[in-house]
């Protein structure tokens, strides 16, 4: 069985996310290291953009825990089937050439067929959709200080924080996740 993990947000809600290791083992690896650490509890979420996605984290967390890069989980397993995005998966970013994010995660809104490889779907959302499309509907107002002025940046006027997750094991044996040490970081988490 798989593990899980539990964000509960401020007001409350849950969303329960059914961790794939078999499809993204060093990206799920990451995901619990993170969340070992503390790294999104009382973090308010980033980025929002209606109908693409509602992105966790576009700024590292705003700590040095949640700041590191990973490689791509498909050059580090070639072997394993990659999954299609789609409203329902949890997707992990990434920055171009220098690597996949190491916990930035986001839910996409859609079906991101350009995703395929490059945001590897590493969970399955299996209850509480309906609080991921509240946060896509909440009010946003837009960034227009983003270091990275090609991307769109809205955040929600009212914050909208995730106060714990919590992790449900189910035997799984987790492994420190294989990190890139010489990566150059966004200059987004400085």
């Amino acid at each position: 069985m798989n593990p899980y993990a539990i964000i509960t947000m401020e007001n409350g809600n849950k969303i329960e996310i059914e961790l794939l290791p078999e499809y993204a083992p060093n990206t799920v690896n990451s995901f619990l290291h993170a969340a070992q650490k503390g790294v999104f509890d009382n973090h308010c979420i980033d980025r929002i953009i209606p109908g693409k996605f509602v992105d966790v984290s576009c700024t590292g967390f705003r700590c040095k825990e949640g700041q590191y890069l990973i490689p791509y989980e498909n050059e580090l397993n070639p072997e394993l089937e990659v999954l299609d995005s789609s409203f329902g998966c949890v997707c992990m970013g990434g920055y171009g050439e220098a690597g996949q994010a190491g916990c930035e995660f986001f839910f996409p809104l859609k079906a991101f067929p350009e995703h395929k490889g490059i945001y590897p779907v590493f969970g399955k959302v299996r209850a509480g959709e309906e609080e991921i499309k509240r946060l896509a509907d909440v009010e946003l107002f837009e960034v227009t200080d983003h270091p990275y002025p090609e991307v769109e940046v809205r955040r929600p006027v009212i914050p909208q924080k995730i106060s714990k997750v919590n992790i449900i094991w189910n035997n799984y044996k987790y492994l420190e996740p294989v990190k890139l040490d010489t990566a150059e970081l966004p200059i987004c988490w400085k």
